[in-house]
């Protein structure tokens, strides 16, 4: 596609036009599946309670999400007369568009992907650092109590979980021998008994998966780790002030982080785009459709936690935290890279 335009439009420009249609066609489909997840992720709360959930707006229900986007669109902004302005309105902005970027570097299928770095994961981590900066300039420039407790707690939470998530990439990246999200995902093929293409079913690095999916929660404060929007201390935590389409970048941002996420947890232990086996006929249904799947299995499971679990205190959210994944994904450092030296010097009987 560069090629086409910078043939018709020329070196720089042809490169503009043609990375500006590769980036609409990721942030467009993106915001729609954003609308459509929340209709899924309100129908899975209904049928897991016995209630119907969205029904009326649209066959069944499915234009609902427009409907409360339309609705938010169209109220007031309001801003706290004793709020930082300039902050107050930069923050859902800021969580909002580090919640896309972070998309850049996802393969979608083979050679499907926007910018296919070779520090793709690095990349990852630095942009999902910065999504904590949104949360906390809202929190302050709001100048309210219960917003910014709700802030302290979402930074002290996204730091304390992002340090092990840190931990249990480690491994992934030795055994794959690369930063390279697509490497990593072409890395899984024949994995398990030469036919299964998945880390997550490695006995070494299974608990890692396990991690890493309980953390990509705590990570974007979903249930049972949404100490930052406890309703019953904080209200709605860093959003208690924002109103209209400012509210509405927040629960955009929020959302766009957790299929990333979920999208993170099929690239780095399922397989991202491949098929479950290394069976020829399933090679015909085409990436995309493996790596959307997977991404829907893994926000089931988001929603499944959701309707089920009840809330941690912040004790509990920060003693599973510090005291159980950070040693226990840093023991697995060691066992993976252990085992790795030794079945590279020959000196394993397997």
């Amino acid at each position: 596609m560069t090629a086409f335009f910078q043939f018709y439009l020329g070196t720089g420009w042809g490169w503009f036009v043609a990375n500006l249609i590769l980036i609409l066609l990721i942030a467009l489909p993106l915001m729609l599946a954003v609308a459509m997840i929340i209709y899924a992720d309100r129908k899975i709360w209904a049928a897991m309670a016995l209630r119907r959930g969205p029904n009326v707006v649209g066959p069944f229900g499915l234009l609902q999400s427009f409907a409360d986007g339309l609705k938010v669109f169209l109220q007031e902004t309001i801003i706290p007369a004793s709020a930082n302005r300039g902050l107050f309105l930069i923050a859902p902005i800021v969580t909002f568009t580090v919640a896309l970027i972070a998309w850049a570097v996802i393969p979608f299928a083979d050679g499907w992907v926007l910018a296919d770095i070779n520090v793709g994961l690095l990349y990852l981590l630095g942009v999902s650092s910065l999504g904590v900066y949104g949360v906390i300039i809202s929190g302050w420039s709001s100048n309210s109590k219960y917003p910014f407790y709700s802030a302290l707690r979402a930074a002290a939470q996204m730091v304390s979980y992002e340090v092990s998530i840190g931990f249990v990439l480690i491994p992934v990246i030795l055994w794959s021998g690369s930063f390279n999200l697509s490497a990593i995902v072409t890395g899984q093929q024949d994995h398990i008994f030469g036919f299964i293409n998945a880390f997550g079913l490695n006995p070494l690095l299974f608990p890692l998966a396990v991690i890493f999916l309980v953390s990509s929660m705590a990570e974007t404060a979903r249930t049972p780790f949404d100490l930052t929007e406890a309703e019953s201390e904080l209200v709605a935590g860093y959003q208690t002030e924002y109103s209209s389409m400012s509210f509405a970048l927040f629960w955009l941002g929020e959302y766009a982080n957790v299929l990333l996420m979920c999208g993170m947890n099929a690239i780095l232990f399922w397989g991202g785009w491949l098929p479950p086996v290394d069976w020829a006929p399933l090679y015909y249904v085409p990436g995309i459709i493996w790596f959307f799947a997977k991404i829907f299995a893994f926000f089931f499971i988001f929603s499944w936690v959701k309707a089920t679990v009840p809330r941690y205190r912040y004790d509990q959210l920060m003693r599973l935290g510090w005291k159980i994944f950070l040693p226990v994904s840093l023991i697995w450092v060691f066992l993976v890279s252990g085992y790795l030296m030794l079945a590279k010097q020959g000196m394993l009987p397997w």
